[in-house]
């Protein structure tokens, strides 16, 4: 029985020592809020494409510097690595907020409206950038009482070269090794102040393809002595859509989508080559290693049926984000303090979007989550558009999800 009372009395003065964290992480968040939104905005007027985040990183020290907080920078070009370091000793989290840009022409009606032409953040990560500054101006104040490390991993280059695997590979998981990561991703189809993840896989792997159809180019009024590579490209885009509907398993979510078609210069011309690139996305590490093949089969037959030839090259992209079941519960927990334990959910389905977060899946227990940015349903802000836009008070929660989630991990 005596035993009984001291594990209880254990149990009671770590919850209220929690409560009193997550009351700590919301003044706090309070307090650095003007920075943080500042800091949001600052970014998104002053935006960087992958490998090029110069202004975006320029800020991120000035403000590290100014506050006192470790860092390396110039990690796989742009990247910068800042760790807080606890008053007693424990386990090591990283996390992680993505940097870059898009090469989009901003459209968006906002006051920090991009100044760099051609470019904007259409995806959110001016805002995941800022809030996790923000989470490390937190915990720094924290510092004396937390046990553990906490690095933040400020990425470049999630869009499309994927900056996470380079900055893995310059050693951000060493020295003191990490134990767990966590990332956030404002979501432009889910309602404010909400937020979702699920258990397992979470986004799909983006892999790219490109295609050549070869033929023999001519006058458009003598088709029979020609091979059309518009002909073939027209059958092999319909065709691919058949390894989806019958050579894969209805419950291995596929998709491919050709995504551009170009050839010809006139309309009494048939061109001698076709070029046609998308993207294929997929959820099972085994399905995806069987497209190429599967993609290539169907081509070969197709241009064969028709003399011509042809040129596929397939391109490997991020791997499938898989959310450890443990640092999951870990992650929705802390969202529940900060957000309400109603406003926490579970995804019914994975999305088939791409995220570099997945390499750090692959090394170490993470999880990741979508906190919601839309204010009216009937019209949410669209990723990848040019008028994506949402309010950078939402920066700051995301700074307080990403802050908790640090403590309770190094707390467990």
């Amino acid at each position: 029985m005596t035993e009984f009372i001291i594990v209880f009395k254990n149990f009671i003065y770590k919850l209220e020592r929690l409560i009193k964290m997550t009351d700590k992480i919301k003044e706090l968040a309070k307090k650095y809020s003007a920075e943080i939104m500042a800091a949001r905005e600052y970014f998104h007027a002053n935006p960087g494409i992958e490998f090029q985040e110069f202004e975006t990183t320029k800020k991120i020290i000035e403000t590290l510097e100014k506050y006192g907080i470790e860092y390396e920078k110039d990690i796989a070009v742009t990247g910068i690595l800042a760790i807080v370091r606890g008053k007693k000793d424990g386990k090591t989290v990283l996390l992680r907020g993505d940097m870059d840009a898009l090469p989009i022409e901003e459209e968006a009606d906002v006051p920090y409206k991009s100044t760099v032409k051609g470019v904007m953040h259409a995806c959110g990560h001016d805002s995941h950038a800022a809030g996790l500054l923000g989470a490390a101006l937190i915990l720094n104040d924290l510092k004396d009482e937390i046990s553990g490390n906490i690095k933040f991993a400020f990425q470049p280059a999630e869009e499309n070269q994927g900056g996470a695997e380079p900055m893995i590979k310059a050693g951000i998981l060493e020295n003191p090794k990490v134990d767990a990561a966590f990332g956030l991703h404002v979501w432009g189809p889910y309602p404010e102040g909400k937020a979702i993840t699920m258990k397992g896989p979470m986004m799909a792997a983006p892999d790219n393809i490109r295609i050549k159809l070869i033929g023999k180019g001519g006058h458009a009024s003598m088709p029979n002595e020609l091979i059309d590579p518009v002909v073939m490209a027209a059958e092999v885009i319909l065709s691919l859509q058949t390894i989806v509907s019958r050579k894969i398993n209805p419950l291995d979510p596929v998709v491919i989508s050709c995504s551009t078609i170009h050839g010809g210069s006139a309309q009494n011309v048939i061109p001698n080559e076709v070029e046609i690139t998308g993207t294929v996305r997929t959820l099972n590490e085994e399905v995806r290693k069987k497209m190429p093949a599967l993609m290539e089969q169907t081509i070969k037959g197709i241009t064969d049926i028709y003399n011509g030839s042809y040129e596929f090259d397939y391109h490997w992209g991020y791997p499938c984000l898989v959310n450890d079941g443990k640092s999951t519960e870990i992650l929705m927990s802390s969202a529940e303090k900060i957000l309400g334990a109603e406003n926490v959910g579970t995804m019914k389905q994975p999305t088939m979007g791409g995220e570099d977060f997945s390499y750090f899946s692959q090394k170490v227990p993470s999880s990741f989550i979508f906190l919601g940015v839309a204010k009216d349903m009937s019209n949410p802000p669209v990723h990848h558009h040019p008028k994506f836009a949402f309010d950078s008070k939402n920066t700051v929660v995301s700074s307080e999800i990403l802050a908790q989630v640090a403590v309770d991990f190094l707390g467990e």
